[in-house]
């Protein structure tokens, strides 16, 4: 579903993704790893459009998307969060999500037409805020919610936009135990419909998720592998996971 190859971006002297080649296989939740500064987040912004690739090639279902713009591939179906939560703070639950179904649906919110032309729209929002599980908190302002539930409707603004693979961009940052477990509960109930690419730090989430991980440092891939093979990979226990895994 998702193919690098020789992916490559610089800021100034500094090389921020440095040659990677990555395949994401559809209907597989992926994990990215690796410490702070190695790049993840560059790569993802990298493949979400929101930066320009210097060289190399991004293809998302077997089209060359590698300068596409970011609401064209939005539109064929890739969809991220983000690590700084991005919600609409002032909005309610449901006018969060009903505005990220609109972009997709294309409905005009037209003064003069009737409400109930719109019913359509606010029905797939609340299903969302369901699926989510924030069915009871429809009415509450976004920016009330406790920090889990912000970061679960920021995924389902990513939904929303019914995409075909999401980028999640460390969706248990800033998370306590159980505010983790609901998020690690929420992608294993979407993954069986949408391929997801994880970014997360989180070791003990990625290798329950993720049935594939790649291991980034300083801009380059190391490994990819399945979690059995990560865990016992030399090069990865040197530069990232250490004694801890062994043990």
């Amino acid at each position: 579903m998702l193919e690098l190859r020789a992916v490559a971006k610089r800021f100034g002297g500094v090389v921020a993704t440095d040659e990677v080649t990555l395949e994401v296989a559809k209907g597989e939740v992926h994990a990215l790893i690796g410490p702070n500064g190695a790049g993840k987040t560059t790569l993802v912004g990298q493949i979400a459009g929101a930066l320009s690739t210097d060289s190399g090639r991004i293809f998302f279902n077997g089209v060359d998307i590698t300068h596409q713009k970011a609401y064209l591939r939005v539109a064929a179906g890739l969809a991220r969060s983000y690590q700084i939560t991005s919600i609409f703070r002032r909005f309610s639950v449901l006018e969060n999500l009903a505005l990220a179904v609109q972009a997709r649906s294309g409905s005009s919110f037209s003064f003069w037409r009737p409400v109930s032309a719109e019913r359509a729209l606010f029905d797939e929002a609340a299903a969302i805020a369901a699926d989510i599980g924030l069915g009871e908190r429809l009415n509450s302002t976004a920016g009330t919610l406790a920090h889990g539930e912000q970061r679960a409707l920021e995924v389902g603004l990513a939904l929303a936009t019914n995409p075909k693979l999401v980028l999640l961009d460390e969706p248990m940052a800033g998370m306590g135990p159980q505010e983790s477990q609901a998020m690690i509960a929420l992608i294993e109930k979407i993954r069986s419909r949408v391929t997801v690419l994880l970014v997360e730090h989180d070791m003990d989430a990625v290798f329950r998720l993720a049935a594939r991980i790649s291991v980034m440092v300083n801009g380059r891939l190391i490994a990819t592998g399945t979690p059995g093979e990560i865990r016992a990979d030399p090069a990865v226990r040197q530069a990232y996971l250490g004694e801890e895994v062994a043990a």
